[in-house]
């Protein structure tokens, strides 16, 4: 096989399951795409390390600049009008629930002796928004794609879990349509699994939850600036000199994926990105997503998964109890929803 080919041959594999996992994702939305991708990259992955010579360029491609592009068309779903409408109000317990579930992340994680990487992963894919904040993160720390992977299937089962317990939850609870689709869009992960739990409870709720939702995907934001300046500080990056130095360090901080979707945000925001191509936008970074997941899957080292062993997932689970209780009692304490 000639060298030109080599990269072609890992990228064709990864869009060949990104494209599978895309219709099955559509299929069974409460799933996904991203699950059923890292889910195939995974099983085939035994055999894609037996060719690992000629796939792993192409495979490269697919879970790196691929995966920052996607990222970068998340934003032509948001805007500072949505933020303006339903954001600010939920603000509060969107940022209630974050805060405690990204410290639990450090503090439980860090005593339970699992990874910094790792429990980055899953304290943002529960904080915010699943997987779609794994793949932002991602990069941006340089993770492992074990780490990648453990946090998406942990992600993915509490995500089940919310879909079936949370509809009836809110029926005991006697939430209000407005109350349940706040509740989904700060306690629920994955967009799909927001959009299938409010979907049960009232098309009010879903319309509410994916406004939520949305809003609450903007803390991707801070959160990768933040996590992009401890990772150059971790780095030892040296100090510039002068004033000119100073703003190109700080320039260099923050991921240009990162930039370009907020300068995406604020196109969508002033009417620059037309109406009817948001569902194609759309469709396209899930499939970039779902192929990039299914390249990460495709480099994973199913030994070192065992290894990890089931602390991670225990994390998850106290993270997602953590979010669960905490949105529900601030929406209960603000009125929020009313």
């Amino acid at each position: 096989m000639t060298a030109r080919l080599r990269p072609a041959l890992g990228l064709a594999l990864a869009v060949a399951l990104g494209v599978v996992a895309s219709v099955a994702g559509a299929a069974w939305p409460t799933l996904g795409a991203p699950v059923f991708a890292v889910t195939a990259g995974v099983l085939l992955s035994p055999l894609a390390n037996r060719w690992r010579g000629a796939l792993d360029r192409g495979i490269g491609l697919a879970k790196g600049p691929l995966l920052q592009v996607a990222v970068v068309l998340l934003g032509a779903q948001l805007s500072l009008q949505q933020v303006a409408d339903v954001g600010l109000s939920s603000l509060p317990v969107m940022l209630g629930t974050l805060t405690p579930c990204l410290l639990l992340a450090v503090l439980l994680g860090r005593a339970m002796h699992i990874g910094s990487d790792l429990r980055t992963l899953i304290g943002v894919g529960t904080a915010i928004c699943g997987a779609s904040a794994i793949a932002a993160v991602t990069p941006t720390i340089r993770a492992k794609d074990p780490d990648t992977t453990y946090a998406i299937s942990t992600i993915f089962l509490f995500n089940v879990l919310a879909v079936l317990a949370f509809p009836p939850l809110g029926h005991l609870l006697e939430l209000s349509q407005e109350q349940f689709g706040l509740f989904a869009g700060t306690a629920v992960n994955d967009t799909s699994s927001v959009v299938a739990a409010a979907a049960s409870y009232g098309s009010v709720a879903a319309d509410h939850a994916v406004v939520v939702k949305l809003v609450r995907s903007l803390m991707i934001i801070p959160i990768v600036v933040g996590l992009a300046v401890l990772v150059r500080c971790r780095e030892g990056v040296a100090e510039s000199a002068g004033r000119g130095g100073r703003v190109s360090r700080l320039v260099g901080l923050v991921p240009w994926f990162l930039i370009a979707f907020v300068m995406v945000v604020a196109m969508n925001s002033m009417g620059w990105v037309p109406d009817r191509s948001h569902e194609v936008i759309r469709l396209a970074a899930v499939f970039l997503i779902a192929t990039a997941l299914a390249a990460i899957g495709l480099s994973t080292d199913v030994r070192a998964l065992r290894r990890t062993g089931p602390k991670p997932m225990v994390l998850g689970l106290v993270l997602w109890g953590s979010v669960t209780s905490t949105s529900l009692l601030l929406i209960w304490l603000t009125g929020d929803g009313d």
